[in-house]
């Protein structure tokens, strides 16, 4: 019988499964634009860029990741309140202390990343802080905690730097960016039709992966943090507050979406088809059905 432990366990077995097929991805776009122009040299490269772009994700990333944002790092006497609310909540976890930082944006949002439990950081809005009460804020760190504790963020890292190589290699392909010789009459083969189309494809085939892997491992998270404060309410109403929540979070990409404990596109159409996130409402609907007691 599937248990919440036995899910983590599953999860944890499939993360380099998971890298090696968004590699495989890029790969195979390389391939494809090397039979289109009948030169391999584009699938050596694509090679070279999947490797190149794993390793430097799994060492560098979080750190591009936080600039990006315009993360700050604080230390305990720059908030003492949030920075004692995950020192509490990583002795219940029985984790290292992570790097905290935050982000100036009236957003209502935060995420974890890094490559391990021993390097990982946790990122939260000045929204967040200033609009959730304290167990809402509890629940909000769990859920991030829970991130860490599950091993989702070494995958959730990775993967930023490999959807983003996904997405410049197919547009660079159709703005020339990889001009070369060859027989015209090459359109009219149908292996090399279907190379175009797969090149046409690739970003959403990638997104499709990111999106699969990324609202089971959110469900997850939800539990393992309701676990750990021992009070599902607190979670749940953070997420109310965080789908009333219209603000815009401009820095945010669809390479960086996975990232956060909510969709940040705020408004848009279509996004809930297309959301690595489940639906808030499911999210809470489940929370709230969870039978956890606090602790007395």
């Amino acid at each position: 019988m599937a248990t919440l432990y036995t899910q983590i366990d599953s999860n944890n077995r499939k993360t380099w499964l998971l890298i090696a097929l968004f590699s495989l991805v890029v790969i195979s776009i390389g391939w494809a634009i090397s039979y289109y122009y009948g030169n391999n040299v584009f699938l050596i490269f694509a090679i070279g860029l999947a490797i190149f772009q794993t390793f430097f994700s799994y060492w560098y990333s979080d750190k591009l990741i936080m600039a990006s944002f315009s993360a700050q790092p604080i230390e305990k006497k720059d908030n003492p309140e949030l920075y004692r609310i995950v020192e509490n909540l990583i002795i219940t976890a029985g984790l290292p202390m992570p790097k905290v930082f935050i982000i100036n944006t009236p957003q209502i949002n935060a995420f974890a990343t890094g490559r391990n439990a021993d390097n990982a950081a946790i990122a939260v809005t000045t929204g967040l802080l200033e609009r959730l009460e304290k167990p809402e804020l509890e629940g909000v760190i769990s859920h991030e905690l829970a991130h860490i504790g599950n091993k989702d963020i070494l995958l959730q890292t990775i993967i930023v730097g490999l959807i983003g190589l996904i997405s410049i290699i197919a547009d660079m392909f159709f703005r020339g960016g990889f001009r070369n010789d060859r027989d015209d009459n090459r359109d009219n083969n149908p292996l090399a039709i279907l190379s175009i189309i797969f090149i046409i494809l690739s970003p959403l085939i990638g997104r499709l992966i990111q999106f699969s892997i990324s609202r089971k491992r959110e469900f997850l998270a939800d539990a393992t943090g309701a676990l750990l404060t021992r009070y599902p309410e607190g979670l749940a109403s953070a997420l109310e507050k965080i789908s009333q929540d219209k603000s815009e979070f401009k820095k945010a990409s669809n390479g960086t979406e996975h990232l956060f404990i909510a969709n940040p596109f705020k408004g848009k159409k279509f996004i809930g088809l297309f959301s690595t996130h489940p639906p808030i409402e499911e999210r809470i609907a489940v929370l709230r059905g969870m039978d956890i007691h606090p602790i007395k």
